[in-house]
């Protein structure tokens, strides 16, 4: 519970979100000393949000609105996007989350979005993208009489920009891209990705079409448009474009896809623009030029003694409301069309976080039907409630400009000051400092191992598990390192049944579900749902058909699916006891003290063609296995061949201490150079990616298999301080830290 001070409410914050917030939230000076307390941010968030209500009425009692916004937010009810929390009351004063920038068909339109989005990553933002109006490579450009290079080598230009920009700030620039599904080089973006390394600052999502997924279902072919000039250019079978899609999306997770014409019925103001894309993490779409302003309520702080406290849960939507409204009459928009197209349209987007939780405190698991039907109800509730916000505040300040023409006032509906009011967000850090599970996902996990020095082990378990395994007896360190090995508490006999139910994970849950969960909350949302459908290692192709398949059927809007281990990318074990299957013949699994050279070896050379010339690759074995490995370039000396050298000798190093040719392999192929060689399967990227096939050949030559490693669960690692991540509303997220690749 939080403690109070007198009227003031200090917020109940765990190590974890106080982490978060130092490193990436509280105010600091030049030199990175924290110059506010979480309390102080929350004040200062507060107060400028509720500045706002000046600017309608001159008497209002700011005082009192900034008590109840700080009072909500300290109680952790409710939390505004990252950047609002970040900015709001600061120089900068950019509070929106994300944007959507046109592409024209055009060098000019296409060099001022690249300007347009470095300003905003400046300012915190992320943006989307339609890059559908551009005409396909090699298309005529007849003011050059050449040819177009088409989307994907233009997308390439705003990733290096991204990337730039990244290098410093509170919040990463990410990135949406879109291609529609009857665009002419849609096979080419479909594969973009497939190279892990490049386009690392894109989220890409196809864009499908209601004649497109009729097509599928009949098997047949479907239009190829160029948008050039509006003509047929060529035609595909679109069941074997969406068997392409699935199958990238099986082996990397993206793409993802977009159901654009359900985007487009749902368009509250047709009248002023089509929407062609949405933000980085998909939920919101939005016309170009629009900005987003999200927030969450916690709805882990909505029960109370087994039931829902729904009266509570109105003062909080129709507060959050209030001050998401006022956060677009604040915000400091970092372009003259953004905040003109934002202003005419004063779109908002309330969503939750901690639905998971909620769950659990109603002992309702999260694969049942109750849940599904829960989720539905509650999101109605909030839905309603928001509306009704919404109509309270244009018979007060007015309704959004853009109104008049509006599917709302064409059905006559009552005014509205907000276009849209909900979204489901993935909820990310915000969550982290809420001590909320994320967005509608469910758990991801219910217990964590967190080695935070060399050999410091923490393990992390989910509050109210902790709780309820102390009150029935059968808490224990050990079972909860045993959890976190596993991932799950499914299977474990000393936890009892009814406990296992409702402590169910992303991993112990069907796909399905995730996908019948997201279409709950989706009935009751203006915008769209961020969810992310996890997928176990071992999950086919079809798996992933099957789900992209039921998101159509039941009227989601997009679709984001991550299969573990699919990103080449390292991985962290929850689990130490694996089972593992063996590699390499005479290797063995358990790491070995550094073995002696013998003055005799046996050996083997291959030949590898790099772009800096042939490239010789000599490995040697002992008795027991791979021993060491040497490199000659056919190009003497350079740093090329110096770099070989360290190659080698650390390689041999590996193998004598014990580590196996597959985790060397996994280490050195596919790092790029500026000079490949080769094409297709026999490409070439680099001289360490040349080592790794050489490796990869001797082994298979010598009777052995490159395996994957079985894990019993896994995760990937965080790029700022090595802690697991997780896959969750189509972005990336560390609770350890607070990294985001979204925010």
């Amino acid at each position: 519970m939080e403690k109070t001070t007198g009227a003031a409410v200090i917020p109940a914050l765990t190590k974890n979100a106080l982490t978060v917030l130092e490193r990436r939230y509280l105010k600091r000076d030049k030199q990175g000393n924290v110059l506010e307390t979480p309390v102080q941010m929350f004040q200062r968030v507060a107060r400028t949000i509720a500045e706002a209500e000046r600017k309608f009425d001159e008497q209002a009692d700011v005082a009192a609105l900034t008590d109840a916004f700080y009072s909500m937010m300290a109680r952790l009810e409710f939390l505004p996007n990252s950047p609002t929390l970040m900015n709001a009351g600061r120089e900068l004063g950019q509070l929106s989350a994300c944007f959507v920038l046109p592409v024209g068909d055009s060098m000019e339109d296409i060099f001022d979005a690249v300007k347009y989005t470095a300003l905003i990553h400046k300012s915190g933002g992320g943006t989307g993208f339609s890059f559908s109006r551009l005409r396909p490579a090699n298309d005529v450009v007849l003011t050059t009489t050449g040819i177009s290079s088409g989307p994907i080598s233009f997308m390439r230009v705003f990733d290096v920009a991204t990337e730039t920009i990244k290098q410093g700030g509170t919040r990463r620039g990410a990135n949406m891209g879109i291609l529609r599904v009857d665009h002419p080089d849609i096979m080419d973006f479909v594969m973009c990705k497939a190279d892990h390394r490049q386009l690392n600052n894109f989220n890409i999502s196809v864009g499908l079409t209601e004649a497109f997924m009729k097509a599928v279902e009949k098997d047949e072919n479907y239009d190829l448009i160029n948008p050039r000039n509006g003509l047929v250019t060529g035609q595909l079978n679109a069941r074997k474009v969406f068997n392409r899609i699935v199958t990238q999306a099986w082996e990397n997770g993206e793409p993802g896809i977009v159901f654009l014409d359900r985007l487009n019925r749902d368009n509250p103001t047709p009248h002023v623009g089509t929407i062609e894309s949405t933000n980085p993490c998909g939920e919101q779409p939005l016309l170009p030029y629009e900005s987003c302003n999200l927030g969450s309520i916690n709805l882990a702080t909505m029960v109370a003694e087994g039931r829902i406290l729904w009266d509570k849960l109105k003062e909080v939507v129709l507060l959050a409301v209030h001050f998401l409204d006022n956060v677009v009459e604040v915000n400091k928009y970092p372009l003259p069309q953004i905040a003109e197209m934002t202003l005419a349209n004063r779109k908002i987007g309330l969503g939750v976080m901690g639905w998971a939780d909620m769950l659990i405190r109603l002992a309702i698991p999260y694969n049942t039907d109750e849940a599904v039907e829960l989720g539905e109800k509650v999101m109605k509730f909030i839905s309603d409630r928001g509306h009704e916000a919404s109509r309270a505040l244009a018979a007060v300040r007015g309704a959004f400009p853009n109104f008049i023409g509006s599917v709302y006032e064409k059905r006559g509906d009552a005014p509205l000051r907000n276009a849209t009011v909900t979204t489901i967000a993935p909820t990310g850090t915000i969550s982290i400092i809420a001590n909320a599970s994320s967005g509608v996902e469910p758990l991801f996990a219910v217990s964590y191992i967190r080695q935070v020095m060399d050999n410091d082990i923490l393990v992390e378990v989910h509050p109210y598990f902790e709780k309820l395994a102390k009150e029935r007896g059968f808490y224990s360190p050990q079972l909860m390192q045993c959890i976190a090995e596993l991932g799950s508490v499914q299977g474990i006999d000393e936890i009892p049944d009814d406990i296992r139910k409702i402590f169910v994970t992303a991993h112990d849950i069907t796909p399905e579900v995730h996908i019948r969960m997201q279409a709950a909350f989706q009935k009751c949302t203006d915008n769209a749902v961020s969810k992310t459908v996890n997928f176990r290692e071992s999950a086919t192709i079809q798996d992933v058909a099957r789900v992209y398949e039921l998101a159509y059927k039941l009227d989601c809007k997009g679709v984001t699916i991550y299969r573990d281990g699919s990103r080449d990318q390292q991985v962290l074990s929850v689990g130490k006891k694996q089972e593992t299957d063996r590699a390499i013949p005479r290797e063995t699994e358990e790491a070995a003290p550094k073995r002696e050279r013998p003055k005799i070896l046996k050996g083997w050379t291959y030949q590898m063609q790099t772009g800096c010339g042939p490239l010789y690759v000599t490995i040697n074995e002992d008795d027991t296995g791979l021993f060491e490995l040497f490199t000659t370039m056919g190009k003497a000396g350079g740093c090329a061949a110096s770099q070989n050298e360290a190659i080698g000798r650390m390689v041999s190093l590996a193998w004598r201490s014990g580590l196996q040719a597959r985790q060397v392999i996994k280490q050195l192929q596919g790092i790029s150079c500026h000079s490949p060689s080769g094409f297709g399967e026999n490409k070439i990227m680099s001289c360490a990616d040349a080592v790794a096939k050489a490796i990869q050949t001797h082994v298979t030559a010598n009777g052995g298999k490159i395996h994957h490693e079985k894990r019993v669960f896994s995760k990937g690692a965080c790029p700022d301080c090595g802690g697991i991540v997780e896959h969750e509303g189509g972005c990336v997220v560390c609770r350890a830290c607070g990294f985001s690749e979204c925010a």
